[in-house]
């Protein structure tokens, strides 16, 4: 089971309202929902938890780009909505990296052999040297920006002791705890 709320910093203090994800299938669109939950392009915080398994944070000031935390990446990396937290750049990833690994592991076919090119030579396979190391690999733990709450409240620290469903604590370190209430 999934939650998520947007909170919104406003001239009157914090905002909160619950929102549905079904029409987010990017960071882009989520990003976006972001943007529009804020009226003078102040920080807005989306706030995502799996029951009793992990949650994200993003956060967006303006036209900047998101900031973002998970608490549990391996975790977050088997949810549709983690999946969509974890970009290539949080994951140290190069951008397309998964594209290019996929078309080399085309190149050779089901039974080991490799394909020829228009001139009759095997096209080439390229070999991971290192038989431990998975490039899709996702870590264990939290992963992400820590001091993404810091200047409003909540330390790096206290970010890393906080439960997968720390979304009141997060409230609370903000000022925001009774308006999330309202919503919850």
């Amino acid at each position: 089971m999934y939650f998520a709320a947007l909170l919104a910093r406003t001239e009157d203090g914090w905002e909160a309202s619950d929102t549905e994800l079904d029409d987010v299938e990017t960071l882009s669109d989520l990003t976006d929902l972001a943007r529009e939950a804020s009226m003078d392009e102040d920080t807005v915080l989306v706030y995502i938890e799996q029951e009793d398994a992990w949650f994200g944070v993003i956060r967006v000031d303006g036209e900047e780009d998101p900031r973002i935390y998970v608490s549990d990446a391996s975790a977050a990396a088997r949810s549709s909505y983690g999946e969509i937290l974890l970009t290539d750049e949080l994951l140290g990833r190069e951008p397309g990296a998964e594209d290019e690994i996929a078309a080399l592991e085309e190149l050779v076919d089901l039974d080991g052999t490799q394909d020829d090119d228009a001139h009759g030579r095997a096209a080439p396979v390229v070999a991971d040297t290192d038989p431990d190391h998975d490039p899709d690999a996702v870590p264990a733990g939290p992963l992400g920006e820590l001091g993404i709450l810091t200047d409003l409240g909540l330390s790096e620290k206290e970010l890393l002791t906080l439960r997968p469903d720390a979304l009141g604590e997060i409230a609370d370190a903000l000022g925001a705890a009774e308006v999330l209430e309202s919503v919850r």
